[in-house]
């Protein structure tokens, strides 16, 4: 198993990201509600630069006991990154795709050691 530094630690803040260029491949890291994630810089859709993509907490239609659609909210619990290409949204704890959580970005874990981060390809 290989590992790849990403940076020191004490380096990232909540929503900091890196791009990591390993061989061929691009990873994202970022820290996202105080958790470190790492991802292959890859939309699975048509190839876009995830990293480049907002970060933004998930929509949820809000429902009424009675089953009435209310409106909009957004959820305090989870976080999108949104592809720049083409708008597509993946759960930055997983990596699933919004729409159907059939595709996903490819994700690595990442590990802390000595203060500083590697991410496992």
């Amino acid at each position: 198993m290989t590992e790849v530094l990403i940076g020191r630690s004490d380096e990232f803040g909540e929503g900091d990201r890196r791009l990591v260029v390993h061989g061929n491949h691009e990873i994202v890291f970022m820290k996202v509600k105080g958790k470190n994630r790492a991802f292959l810089n890859t939309c699975p859709h048509q190839g876009g630069p995830v990293c480049d993509g907002l970060l933004v907490h998930k929509v949820e239609e809000v429902i009424s006991p009675t089953r009435e659609y209310i409106g909009m909210a957004f959820s305090e619990d989870t976080i999108h990154i949104v592809c720049p290409w083409h708008g597509w949204e993946f759960d930055v704890e997983t990596g699933a795709c919004a729409g159907d959580g059939g595709p996903k970005l490819r994700r690595f874990d990442v590990i802390e050691r000595d203060g500083l981060l590697y991410a496992r390809l």
